[in-house]
């Protein structure tokens, strides 16, 4: 029974640093911040709502990419969500990839602000 009361409290953890994510990139947004920062939000509360479903059912991956092809195999493909979901986080992380690690790209903080509202369906 320890077992799943530890899953069940990293489970709640996540959803909460989920939410914590997405209030933070909706304040950024309000508060006409860098676009990349809300971008960053967005995607960090599909993956920590994604992470929780994970966790739920015992497959939780080290890396991103692992993560997000977990979700398509698990959740997606299986019907349980539809694949608007999957081209949301797809979308959301590679705008952050490009934005946080490759090349000096703006993006407009209406398109972030889109980016964001796409995490309220996950």
């Amino acid at each position: 029974m320890k077992k799943q009361e530890d899953i069940s409290t990293l489970i709640k953890y996540r959803l909460e640093q989920a939410q914590t994510a997405l209030d933070d990139g909706k304040f950024l947004l309000d508060g006409e911040r860098s676009p990349q920062s809300v971008i960053n939000r967005a995607y960090y509360a599909m993956f920590y709502a994604v992470i929780a479903l994970l966790q739920k059912i015992g497959k939780v991956p080290s890396k991103h990419t692992g993560t997000i092809s977990l979700f398509d195999t698990e959740f997606v493909m299986k019907g349980i969500f539809p694949k608007e979901l999957s081209r949301n986080l797809h979308k959301a992380f590679e705008l952050r990839q490009v934005l946080d690690y490759k090349t000096v790209e703006t993006i407009s903080r209406d398109k972030a602000g889109e980016i964001l509202e796409k995490r309220h369906n996950l």
